[in-house]
């Protein structure tokens, strides 16, 4: 089962291009501190803006790195359902262990439409789903009923809900059952997503903070809930920081003042602002990273 603490890595760029030698140390990076999986290409890996060539490298390199030792969840979705079917046959072929499918963008499918999507997909491919429930950039959300649908097509395991509704959790489990794997998108959110049901988290914080990341899900999948509040105290002003400009700019940034890429974004994304940098900063330090 796919639990703990996810990331959700990082592009790093060179000179507008993938840094490969960069990738594969951020994602070695997250295996040795612990981390449970890693998930490339996905909004934090900045997937509108990488080009299909760039986005099978990317997947390939961390098939590579991983080299068994933790899951891949390739980002595999978009807003065309064919589309979407190919490059995730293609992810099985490279070796992933799973498909992040985002909910379609921009064109606005109705729940029935959201159904569809997801079982034309299943009948396609064999490679385990997680759906990813994100309406703050897909505008559309995937109601609980719907996801109950979703949930039954054969190659569905899960789904990364980054509403932050925590309710969603129970409804979930009331209307799929508690095999369903949860994991929450949304970093605040983490440890209350867990108590209410949840088994894990894709984080982007823990592209900053991987090893408190991973205590931090370890804490709470073992029950020791005291422990895992401390470790929140640590980062929830880091959690607040890497959203206060565009993902994932702010990360990047934070990255870079620990030299491990630089904080290059591409356009229509731009690097944070002074007041941003100065907050990532400080968050830094508070959770004892810089």
């Amino acid at each position: 089962m796919l639990s703990g603490s996810i990331t959700a890595l990082v592009t790093p760029f060179k000179n507008n291009a993938v840094d490969a030698k960069a990738f594969q140390m951020l994602a070695e990076r997250q295996i040795d501190s612990g981390t449970h999986g890693l998930v490339p290409v996905g909004t934090t890996g900045e997937s509108p803006t990488l080009s299909l060539d760039e986005k099978k490298r990317v997947i390939e390199l961390t098939v590579e790195t991983a080299k068994g030792r933790v899951p891949v969840i390739a980002g595999t979705g978009s807003n065309d359902t064919a589309a979407t079917i190919e490059m995730t046959n293609w992810a099985k072929t490279a070796g992933v262990d799973a498909a992040l499918i985002v909910a379609p963008y921009y064109n606005k499918p109705s729940q029935e439409g959201l159904f569809r999507h997801f079982e034309a997909i299943s009948a396609a491919c064999d490679l385990p789903v997680i759906v990813y429930n994100i309406p703050g950039r897909s505008i559309v959300d995937i109601h609980p009923e719907t996801m109950a649908r979703i949930a039954g097509l054969e190659s569905v395991i899960g789904v990364k809900d980054a509403t932050g509704d925590l309710t969603r959790v129970g409804a979930h489990r009331h209307l799929i059952g508690p095999d369903f794997i949860q994991l929450s998108g949304e970093d605040p959110t983490a440890i209350g997503y867990n108590a209410e049901g949840g088994t894990g988290c894709i984080s982007v914080s823990s592209n900053v903070a991987p090893a408190l990341c991973a205590q931090l899900q370890n804490a709470t999948l073992s029950g020791d809930y005291q422990e895992a509040l401390e470790i929140g105290d640590l980062l929830q002003p880091l959690h607040k920081a890497l959203f206060m400009s565009p993902s994932p700019g702010p990360a990047k940034y934070a990255l870079s003042l620990l030299d491990l890429c630089l904080p290059d974004v591409r356009l229509p994304l731009t690097e944070p602002d002074d007041a941003v940098k100065a907050a990532v900063r400080g968050a830094m330090e508070h959770a004892g990273l810089i």
